[in-house]
């Protein structure tokens, strides 16, 4: 029997990130080259590939007890080096809601 994250395929077309939420305060976090988990998203191992891909989440869902919800998340990589989510969805994950929200009294 073939699991689900086998059947999932990935296509990426740029890079990519694995993105998921910490278990024990829900932060959005981003996993590293050295295998861990960091809040930073210019901490994040970028990958170019879908098997690069594959490998990174495979990996990262296995880590089920400090994140959850491992994905993979489209970057930018802007001329000066620096990362930036490559959709909406990230940009929000990463910046907080699109609007102001009221303060209350």
């Amino acid at each position: 029997m073939t699991s689900p994250l086998e059947q999932k395929k990935i296509r990426i077309t740029g890079p990519s990130v694995v993105t998921a939420n910490r278990t024990w305060d829900g932060a959005v976090i981003y996993r590293t080259v050295s295998h861990n988990w960091s809040e930073r998203l210019s901490d994040a191992a970028i990958v170019r590939t879908s098997e690069d891909a594959r490998a990174l989440l495979a990996e990262s869902v296995v880590d089920d007890v400090g994140a959850v919800g491992a994905y993979v998340a489209p970057v930018e990589i802007k001329e000066s080096g620096n990362v930036k989510p490559g959709n909406l969805r990230e940009y929000i994950r990463v910046h907080g809601v699109t609007i102001d929200l009221p303060v209350p009294a």
